[in-house]
């Protein structure tokens, strides 16, 4: 679980290396993953995840496109802002997560779920610094939470729908799908040099074997004990902006990634 957490920002950070480094667009970075993640899966599916029924769900879309919105905006926000902060406003997706589910799942609440809630989005804050020193990249960074917190609500609601694996096929193979005319056709490529080369399969290859990693460690340990290590993605990410790109996070947003940090240990402590 701590492997697969980890691999996530890292696939992030090479994408960060691209765009900065070698001019690649946002649309060639969350292309190639989700070309090179289709391909990379194909090995670990057995014929029972081949539903592809699947495809003719409106709801799969939907949840599909709300996956690829949120790695764009996030990748548009890693042009500009530290992995750190990106990924401090990034969670406040299981806070979106969490109300929708209220609202249209009706899923109980209760008061100190609530008041933790209410920390968490405070930690948020601090990161973000809105209306203060807020930027256009960290805008970004919200709009990827508000995506991937409607996603992951998307996850609930068709969790019954398919397997596992079957659902991480057909998001991958939609958001190839939609986002190739654009990727072939109007977006400038990077030249692809052996390091460009290097740095997008890394990419894919990261965000990819992450996800395996997470979806087999819910098939081997219950949810409740996984899920507060989900939390180390913030630790991972502010190790990558200072190891990777030599950015350490200022006061504030360190308060606030702790903030939000102890509020998401403590909400998942309460499900215990």
């Amino acid at each position: 679980m701590l492997i697969g957490v980890s691999l996530i920002p890292l696939g992030d950070a090479m994408g960060k290396i691209l765009m900065e480094q070698y001019d690649a667009s946002q649309v060639y970075v969350a292309w190639t993953r989700f070309l090179i993640g289709t391909i990379l899966l194909l090995p670990f599916l057995q014929k029972r995840h081949l539903d592809f029924r699947v495809f003719l769900k409106w709801q799969i879309w939907l949840r599909s496109l709300f996956q690829l919105a949120a790695i764009l905006s996030i990748l548009t926000s890693l042009k500009t802002e530290p992995i750190a902060n990106v990924f401090g406003a990034f969670f406040v997706a299981p806070i979106v997560s969490y109300i929708i589910s209220i609202w249209l799942l009706k899923e109980k609440t209760t008061l100190p779920r609530f008041i933790l809630l209410l920390l968490g989005f405070c930690g948020v804050l601090l990161v973000v610094k809105p209306g203060f020193g807020m930027t256009t990249g960290m805008m970004f960074a919200v709009l990827a939470g508000l995506f991937y917190g409607m996603f992951l609500t998307a996850n609930r609601w068709l969790s019954e729908m398919a397997l596992p694996r079957t659902l991480l096929l057909s998001q991958l193979v939609i958001a190839t799908t939609l986002m190739t005319p654009s990727a072939l056709f109007y977006t400038d490529w990077p030249e692809l040099t052996p390091p460009v080369l290097w740095f997008t399969a890394f990419s894919g290859i990261a965000s990819l074997v992450g996800n395996l990693l997470l979806i087999t460690a819910y098939k081997l340990a219950p949810a409740t004990r996984l899920a507060p290590l989900v939390y180390f993605q913030l630790v991972a990410a502010t190790a990558l902006s200072f190891s990777v790109f030599g950015v350490i996070p200022d006061f504030i947003s360190i308060l606030g990634l702790t903030l939000l940090t102890a509020s998401g240990f403590a909400t998942l402590a309460l499900r215990r």
